[in-house]
């Protein structure tokens, strides 16, 4: 009988190496996430901020709307890394 760990070890698809042309995907979709919740978070501002000096344009951006931008980044990074690299684009 095979267990249903070897059953999910070889149903894994195969994941493409590090590149610089990952990166450069993972780097893209977290500035992308970063632009659009910029505009998109409606009660920013609220949490610590960052502490580095920031322009005008990012005075209600900070520590929280970093964190929250990002982790929404890499999400979209990692299914846009495995969609590219399952395509043979990557």
């Amino acid at each position: 009988m095979i267990s249903t760990f070897i059953l999910a070890v070889r149903s894994t698809p195969a994941t493409v190496d590090w590149s610089p042309s990952v990166a450069i995907v993972m780097i893209m979709a977290n500035l992308f996430c970063i632009a659009v919740g910029r505009y998109a978070i409606q009660n920013s501002g609220k949490g610590p901020r960052l502490p580095l000096p920031t322009p005008d344009l990012w005075k209600d951006f900070g520590v929280p709307e970093l964190l929250a931008t990002t982790s929404l980044g890499h999400i979209l990074g990692a299914g846009m890394i495995l969609g590219l690299s399952n395509a043979g684009i990557l």
